[in-house]
């Protein structure tokens, strides 16, 4: 009796990706493009386009090169996210409530006993056999999805990477990540080799160490398709030793299916469309990349695990799902905001005086992260200043992924209450009203940053910088540049970013350590009309840097290596701790040893741009 008031035979997610298309297709929300399309390229600026627009998902029938259809911007809308999940999103947060606070099932039994059938969904179902291993095929039959100019192959965009604890095997001890899979190309074995790019911190790697140690291969399945909560759990934040499997369960409302492996290998995804199955030599790397990757530039060529394809396995009627990676905001956005949405409310449990974390996608994700903390340590004090802060922000630091964050913004709950960490210019504002530069900046140097970000000085290697700020306002912004504003020879056409915040244009950076930033900050000591505009930040174009927000954070942040590339005006050193008088100063320009930005083919634009034209076969679609 209890099961049956508990058990909803609605609460039933998409078991495929095919049930999926036609739920969208029965809905309105997606559209099929009978047209030819080419993947080489083509396809990625049709679903930048349809992405910026809002617009529906995209079903291509007719793929140059392959028998399979293609599907883009799936998840291109937060609604659309939302419609995917929205038989268990909500049962899900109630599970995050649970964590959060096991009590509350006794005081409201009904609204969290309905979750009970979400958690049962949380375990797998191993079966002998699945609709993934129908068929099979080679990697040269698949769709070849190359996103920009100088990408070095086909990468596959939305994999999930199924591995297992070579010590401690099972789907327990499994990883499921998204971690980029290059198809062909650089000196990849044609239709026997893929390249598998991992970043620093990924979960995979903790196998693949094992692996390394034991001296062999790491067995490893790569799903593309199938439920729509899989490729959502490959990037969710979960804690090491819990399977990514069990959340894709709970969000589709139902037992993720694993397939036993005719050969003996890991179960494979049975719902999946594809799956390639294969093993990662344990002492073998090849060339990967280059790549245009999630900061907006190029990750380039880089020594990378080779993985040795044994199978390719698909379903009938496989749909082929792919997204395109580029400067933010793209699809992948919408995959950030849903897992804020379930996790957001468990950080305070998880982060002891931690309000809120928002890892800013405009600017990379991981090269800016702000916060708003607690300061309780002297509630008594009659001026506060960061104290409880630091101590939060170290251990945000700490935390997974969030330890890949370069610069980190923290302020104090109770000078603001009410503030939205996510209205960006709020925050800012808030914090550059308080911050105070001879005490407030604190550095680590010579530490591990994101993979993908090149502003540092080496692969996987730079800085970060905390900057906290408490306690009432000490000055007021400016928001319009003063009269009597001089600047040193070579630097022009200053603009103001943001309240208190101007971007001024700097020599092009041709030599690394140029003095550019020390010879702006020592020439520029004279002036009074700098405090308040506590904060200068030097750019290639200032116009673009200071046109929007996402324009001056992604310049800002994503082309800064905190401990080189901070300066300020009457700056010192006491006690090894560094800091200003005057404005902070960022040298944001690019740098010889960045990588390139991402920027289109004007080829494919124009032919993109006819078929968007009057009588062409997107019109009224881009």
């Amino acid at each position: 009796m209890l099961w049956q008031v508990l058990y909803n035979p609605e609460i039933m997610g998409y078991r495929n990706l095919t049930e999926c298309v036609a739920d969208l297709e029965r809905t309105g929300q997606l559209v099929r493009i009978p047209h030819e399309v080419d993947p080489n390229l083509e396809m990625a600026e049709i679903q930048r386009r349809i992405y910026q627009a809002q617009g529906p998902a995209l079903l291509f029938e007719r793929v140059k090169g392959t028998a399979f259809p293609m599907l883009g911007n799936l998840y291109g809308t937060l609604d659309r996210t939302r419609f995917l999940f929205r038989d268990t999103l909500d049962l899900v947060r109630r599970l995050v409530e649970i964590k959060i606070d096991p009590s509350a099932i006794a005081k409201a039994p009904f609204r969290y006993l309905r979750a009970l059938p979400v958690a049962w969904a949380m375990r797998p179902q191993r079966v002998r056999r699945g609709p993934v291993l129908e068929c099979e095929t080679t990697l040269d039959q698949l769709p070849a999805l190359r996103s920009w100019p100088q990408d070095g192959g086909p990468f596959i965009t939305l994999p999930a990477v199924y591995t297992e604890h070579p010590e401690h095997p099972g789907w327990s001890n499994s990883n499921l990540g998204m971690y980029r899979v290059q198809l062909a190309g650089n000196e990849y074995a044609p239709n026997r080799e893929v390249g598998l790019h991992y970043q620093i911190h990924r979960g995979i790697g903790v196998h693949h160490a094992a692996a390394i140690r034991r001296g062999e291969p790491l067995r490893v399945n790569i799903a593309v398709g199938g439920p729509p909560s899989l490729p959502v759990s490959a990037v969710m934040p979960l804690p090491e030793g819990l399977s990514e499997l069990t959340f894709a369960g709970a969000l589709a409302g139902h037992r993720m299916r694993l397939a036993d492996s005719p050969t003996g290998g890991l179960p494979l995804v049975a719902e999946a469309d594809f799956c390639l199955v294969g093993s990662i030599d344990p002492a073998r790397t090849k060339p990967e990349g280059p790549f245009g990757d999630h900061l907006g530039y190029y990750s380039l060529v880089h020594q990378f695990p080779v993985m040795t394809i044994e199978k390719v396995y698909h379903r009938r009627g496989a749909i082929w799902p792919f997204t395109v990676v580029g400067r933010p905001p793209q699809e992948d956005t919408s995959f950030g905001e849903l897992i804020h949405e379930i996790t957001g409310p468990a950080i305070p449990s998880v982060l002891p005086g931690v309000k809120s974390v928002h890892a800013v996608d405009a600017a990379g994700v991981h090269p800016l992260l702000l916060a708003i903390g607690s300061e309780r340590y002297v509630p008594y004090a009659a001026k506060r200043r960061p104290m409880e802060l630091l101590t939060q922000a170290n251990a945000l630091l700490g935390q997974g992924q969030l330890s890949l964050a370069k610069y980190l913004l923290i302020v104090a709950h109770e000078d603001q209450p009410d503030l939205d960490i996510h209205d960006i210019r709020a925050f800012l504002k808030h914090w550059l009203e308080r911050v105070d530069w001879t005490s407030d900046l604190h550095f680590q140097t010579r530490t591990t940053i994101d993979t993908l970000d090149y502003s540092g000085q080496g692969f996987n290697f730079g800085s970060k910088v905390v900057i906290a700020a408490a306690g009432e306002p000490r000055r007021s912004l400016e928001r319009q540049l003063p009269g009597a504003m001089r600047l040193p020879d070579g630097f022009t056409n200053p603009q103001v970013a943001l309240p208190g915040i101007l971007a001024v244009q700097a020599p092009v950076c041709r030599v690394a350590a140029d003095g550019i930033k020390e010879r702006f900050c020592h020439e520029l000591l004279p002036l009074e009309c700098l405090p308040r505009f506590p904060l200068i930040v030097l750019v290639d174009n200032s116009e673009f840097a200071a046109r929007n927000l996402n324009n001056f954070l992604w310049s800002t942040f994503t082309r800064s290596n905190p401990a080189v590339d901070i300066d300020g005006i009457d700056r010192f050193v006491e006690d090894k701790h560094w800091g200003c008088r005057g404005p902070l100063v960022i040298d944001a320009r690019l740098k010889p040893h960045n990588a390139p930005p991402l920027i289109e083919d004007p080829e494919i634009t124009r032919r993109v741009d006819q078929l968007a034209a009057p009588g062409g076969p997107l019109q009224g679609i881009i």
